[in-house]
C-alpha cells in the first residue's frame, strides 16, 4: 500500500484524498473509480426528482471511494451534508482526471456554484425553481468521472432508465411542470 493511501485510510474521514496510484484501482482494471452514469440520466433524475438524486449521485459516488481507500467514512453523511463534502469529491475526481490526463477540473468553483444554487430555494417563489439548475454543477463532474472509469463512449453502461426512473419523472416532472404554473400563472403580490 502507497504511504499516501495508508494515510488516508489511516486518517479515517479525512477530507484528504488518497492520490491515485499502483495502490488504487485505475480505469481499466475492471472495476469503477467514480458512479458510472450518463450525463443525460443525471440531468433529467436530478430535474425531476427535485434534487434527491443528486443525494443518491453523491452517496454512490462516496461509496465507491469508501470501498476504494478502504477507509470508515460514511457515504450516507457525506451525501446528507453534501454542502461541507462536496468539495472534497470534486477535488477527488480532479486529481484522478489529471493523472489519467485530461483536463483540469474546477472542483473548487463547481463546489462553490453547487451549494449557491442549491441555496437558491430559500428565494422567493417565482425564483425559487432555479435551485433545479443546480446539477448543471454535477455534469463537469459526472464528465470527467465517465473520462476516469473509461465509459465515455461505451454504450448501455447506466444510460437506459428503469422503471423506477420513468416513474421518477413521470411524478417529479408533473410536480415541477404544476409548481413552474401555479408560481408564474400567479399575479404578483402588490
Amino acid at each position: 500500500m502507497s504511504g499516501a493511501v495508508r494515510t488516508a485510510a489511516a486518517a479515517g474521514d479525512s477530507d484528504e484524498p488518497s492520490q491515485p496510484g499502483p495502490a488504487g484501482p485505475m480505469p481499466g482494471e475492471g472495476r469503477l473509480i467514480f458512479f458510472d452514469v450518463s450525463i443525460a440520466k443525471l440531468l433529467v433524475l436530478s430535474v425531476c426528482s427535485l434534487g434527491i438524486y443528486e443525494l443518491y449521485w453523491f452517496y454512490k459516488n462516496w461509496q465507491l471511494v469508501r470501498a476504494r481507500e478502504r477507509s470508515d467514512i460514511s457515504p450516507l453523511w457525506r451525501a446528507g451534508f453534501g454542502f461541507f463534502y462536496c468539495y472534497a469529491l470534486f477535488k477527488r475526481v480532479r486529481e484522478y482526471d489529471a493523472q489519467a490526463g485530461s483536463g483540469t477540473l474546477p472542483a473548487g468553483a463547481l463546489a462553490a456554484g453547487w451549494v449557491v444554487v442549491t441555496c437558491l430555494w430559500q428565494l422567493p417563489d417565482r425564483y425559487s425553481l432555479a435551485a433545479n439548475l443546480s446539477c448543471l454543477f454535477l455534469l463537469p463532474v459526472q464528465a470527467a468521472a465517465n473520462r476516469i472509469n473509461g465509459i465515455a463512449e461505451a454504450p448501455d453502461r447506466n444510460t437506459r432508465f428503469s422503471l423506477w426512473n420513468w416513474l421518477t419523472v413521470a411524478l417529479g416532472g408533473t410536480l415541477l411542470v404544476l409548481d413552474a404554473l401555479g408560481v408564474f400563472a400567479a399575479p404578483e403580490p402588490g
